[in-house]
């Protein structure tokens, strides 16, 4: 596993970073989109396509750039740093993910090229919980459930869904237009975040592909790695807001970061983000390069680290002091950030309790 980035690499996130911070700033665009169930606007979105990013993951004959999840976390980093709000992890990542993990990406060369170019915005459920039911008429296949915590429904196209049918798990395709599909918000701590409930009542579907056991947990590691990613990009800008302050405030006629008080909190603040780069850079090199096992171990451990992580929202928010408590100031969005990363997909107790397994495994030979 490389530690260092390449010139492409590098130029991939300064490119990111400078399109974000010219289009798509926390003043400019995410505050505005706070309310907005889309979290993303045709400008915005269309400028992340063109630059490439959402075909990264995308194989080269479907017109994507084939670059694997190491690339992807690079670009997950800088939307956690800008807090942005839009369908890319769903759309960049967990369905591209979904449909190779599957197999289906020949069955769906159309949806996976629409990804690639922009054209079509797509998200994945259920990635966990109860799976709704696949329901054979004829040719046609409707399906019947009810999804919780689904993200950015109300900005996809399509949504591919993991459902149960006669021959066990499989992926299936449902326009969100639709007719039996009902899509309803689901209220949470951070706003920057879309989800939905999404019930499905005999709503026509198209079967891509089976999904067994082993495909679907890799998929899971995949886009855990890539939340991953984008907390850890939240992490590391609050942090950096917070340091700077402290640089330039004042009291008692000296920085505030002369005092000791505050100098631990930043040097904890900067374990914890330097903790958790390790264990994200190993998550996503080894989504494409390690064993299955080593895979997933490698996703559990950065999962289990995200409370830990969240901490860095409260220590910054305890330097910035007052100002930090406002809404006018921008810690309590990455705090949120943290937070919903901490809370996705299961808190982080689930997967200590598996990371504690393993040890005890291995310590018994």
């Amino acid at each position: 596993m490389n530690l260092e980035l390449t010139y492409e690499q590098s130029t991939l996130r300064d490119t990111v970073r400078q399109f974000l911070a010219e289009k798509a700033s926390v003043a400019a665009h995410v505050r505005p989109m706070l309310e907005d169930p889309t979290g993303t606007t045709d400008e915005v979105w269309r400028g992340l396509a063109e630059l490439g990013t959402t075909g990264l993951l995308v194989p080269p004959e479907c017109d994507g750039a084939g670059m694997t999840m190491v690339e992807a976390g690079i670009v997950a980093e800088e939307l956690g740093a800008a807090l942005h709000p839009g369908p890319w992890l769903s759309c960049a990542v967990a369905a591209p993910r979904a449909l190779l993990r599957m197999g289906a990406e020949g069955t769906a060369a159309t949806l996976v090229s629409g990804i690639a170019d922009g054209s079509m915005i797509v998200t994945v459920g259920p990635l966990a919980g109860p799976r709704p039911t696949a329901v054979t008429r004829g040719p046609d296949v409707a399906l019947r459930g009810m999804v919780a915590s689904v993200p950015d429904v109300a900005a996809a196209d399509v949504l591919l869904v993991l459902a149960e049918d006669s021959d066990g798990t499989a992926l299936f395709a449902v326009q969100t237009s639709s007719v039996g599909i009902a899509v309803t918000p689901e209220v949470g701590v951070d706003q920057t975040r879309k989800q939905f409930r999404v019930t499905l009542e005999d709503a026509p579907a198209q079967r891509l592909a089976a999904a067994p056991a082993e495909a679907i947990e890799a998929l899971v590691d995949d886009v855990l790695a890539a939340y991953a990613a984008d907390a850890l990009g939240a992490a590391q800008a609050v942090m950096n807001q917070a340091v700077e302050y402290a640089k330039v405030r004042r009291q008692f006629g000296q920085p505030i970061g002369s005092f000791q008080a505050v100098q631990h909190l930043c040097v904890d603040m900067y374990e914890t983000v330097e903790l958790a780069r390790g264990g994200v850079l190993h998550a996503l090199w080894a989504t494409d390069g390690a064993e299955p096992a080593e895979r997933h171990l490698a996703a559990v451990r950065a999962k289990a680290f995200a409370a830990q992580l969240a901490t860095v929202g409260d220590l910054a928010i305890q330097v910035l002091g007052g100002v930090g408590y406002t809404w006018e100031h921008n810690a309590h969005l990455y705090l949120k950030r943290l937070l919903s990363w901490s809370a996705f997909l299961g808190g982080p107790d689930q997967y200590l309790i598996e990371i504690g397994s393993h040890l005890a495994h291995l310590a018994r030979g």
